[in-house]
């Protein structure tokens, strides 16, 4: 018998690279997004589900707001428009920065339209003084009356005890949305493709890694609890796909190697993987290449 008694949907936005995708994995002690030091890491709307004492949360991790230069990117920016329509709380997380750039200054309208409880999360606070929070605070303080002022950092969990408290108040009472057992709505095929794309975001260089998409082709499980998973790497250009493989495939080796490590942690079973790399051109910008990667707007 559950005894979840409130149940809500926080939303997490910002702009790229703040911290989100780390933050949600370490709201609810697991990885759920995949995290890079890239902007744009994540592509899709991921839920991430905690359940603490009689609270369940459900924490939305977005897409960074940013300037969409391809078909992908405006897709990228809807997920984050539609993300903040309809939940029970935003966390607007920035920078500890004194500026309030293009993408914040959006955020905050969209926050305001809405009308729900906001919090404005100040993140990576073990890399300044803490005096220098107090100018970031009264920038943001003038820009809107926020509910809550938090000063977190999500790497290290120091002040996240004290945001999820001062979320919780924000729960309506309700059943819970998920299986106590869930931690993401994602389906398992789908996080085995985005722990490959994790890898080649923290290998490749520059542009390489935002022009590839990942297709886990095959994912079943054998009788002695081994799971196969073929994945296919898709990126634009033929000399892309040169950098990926390597010298004498030691790239794609490098890559495998370090996703299949994260994929049997995440299964808890040993995972045989086999990956290919496909030329696939300009599929950022063809609509039905975005819909077959899983960038579908359900």
């Amino acid at each position: 018998m559950s005894n979840i008694k409130k149940c809500g949907i926080i939303a997490i936005v910002g702009r790229p690279n703040v911290g989100k995708s780390t933050l949600t994995n370490t709201l609810v002690g697991e990885k759920v997004a995949i995290v890079s030091s890239k902007p744009q890491t994540t592509r899709n709307r991921i839920c991430a589900i905690l359940n603490r004492g009689e609270s369940q949360f459900v924490f939305v991790d977005t897409p960074g707001l940013h300037k969409a230069r391809t078909r992908l990117g405006d897709y990228m920016v809807k997920v984050v428009r539609q993300s903040v329509a309809d939940v029970d709380g935003v966390m607007l997380l920035v920078e500890p920065i004194p500026h309030i750039g293009e993408a914040e200054a959006e955020l905050i309208r969209r926050i305001q339209a809405l009308g729900a409880p906001a919090a404005l999360v100040i993140n990576k606070i073990d890399t300044v003084e803490k005096e220098e929070l107090l100018a970031v605070m009264a920038l943001y303080g003038q820009a809107h009356d926020w509910d809550a002022v938090v000063p977190i950092s999500a790497r290290t969990g120091e002040g996240v005890d004290e945001l999820l408290q001062v979320l919780e108040r924000w729960l309506p009472q309700g059943p819970q949305l998920f299986p106590e057992d869930m931690v993401t709505d994602q389906p398992e095929r789908q996080i085995m493709a985005e722990i490959v794309r994790e890898k080649l975001l923290r290998n490749l260089d520059k542009e390489i890694p935002h022009g590839t998409a990942v297709e886990v082709t095959k994912f079943s499980q054998r009788d002695d609890g081994i799971i196969d998973c073929h994945v296919t790497i898709y990126c634009e250009k033929e000399s892309h796909k040169g950098i990926i493989i390597g010298k004498k495939g030691a790239m794609l080796k490098k890559i495998s190697t370090q996703a299949r490590e994260d994929m049997e942690a995440f299964m808890g079973a040993k995972v045989y993987l086999e990956t290919w790399v496909k030329v696939k051109e300009n599929w950022r910008d063809s609509l039905n290449a975005i819909q077959n990667f899983g960038y579908t707007e359900d």
